[in-house]
């Protein structure tokens, strides 16, 4: 078996990785129906949608749009940015005791991650392990998005990453190919146990 590519910069995506987020769990305090809440997740406020404001939109845009388009959901629209931190239902502890363990090997960390700029203060508030990264790219203030090669370029040169010595982590396929197609070496995140695992295969932990 060929010997891994060495590593000596880990870069960490939030939502999915590091903390579990997820609009069901505000939505499953809104919804009574189980199958009109999947539908609205579905076909109201999707991925997509979400994703126009991890690249910079303003919910208050957003939102205006979307319950023009579907006035019958305006309260529960609205609700998406109102109520927003009840979407997080706290930090995944597992790899949070991974980044811990890297920072006091003294291994660079850097989060990338999709996040709207008018949400990120939460994320501040609620997670005091932020402090322990060396530099942070989020997409809302970049006005871009992963898995487009502008944002792990900023990683890149903002912080003097090397690429073929980064491991991104990440929940997303399409966004571990994002990084790969920029040179950076991929995990595609499905708990804690694998990241570790692929950590200890590459001499980090």
């Amino acid at each position: 078996m060929a010997d891994l590519p060495a590593i000596d910069t880990v870069v960490f995506d939030m939502g999915g990785v590091l903390v579990d987020w997820s609009p069901r769990y505000l939505y499953a305090k809104l919804f009574d129906d189980e199958a009109e809440r999947e539908h609205f997740l579905a076909n109201v406020v999707n991925q997509d949608w979400n994703e126009r404001h991890d690249e910079g939109v303003s919910f208050a845009d957003g939102i205006a749009e979307l319950s023009a388009r579907h006035p019958e959901y305006g309260a529960m629209i609205e609700a998406y940015f109102e109520r927003w931190p009840e979407m997080i239902r706290g930090p995944i502890d597992g790899t949070v005791d991974i980044l811990r363990r890297l920072k006091a090997k003294g291994v660079p960390l850097y989060v990338l991650s999709n996040w709207s700029a008018e949400t990120w203060p939460h994320a501040e508030r609620m997670f005091a392990w932020l402090e322990l990264f060396d530099g942070l790219v989020i997409s809302g203030f970049e006005r871009t998005r992963k898995p487009r090669r502008d944002i792990f370029d900023r990683l890149i040169e903002r912080h003097g990453v090397t690429p073929g010595r980064a491991l991104f982590i990440d929940d997303l396929a399409v966004n571990i190919e994002g990084a790969r197609a920029a040179g950076l070496q991929g995990h595609h995140f499905q708990g804690p146990e694998g990241l570790e695992a692929a950590l200890r295969g590459h001499g980090l932990l």
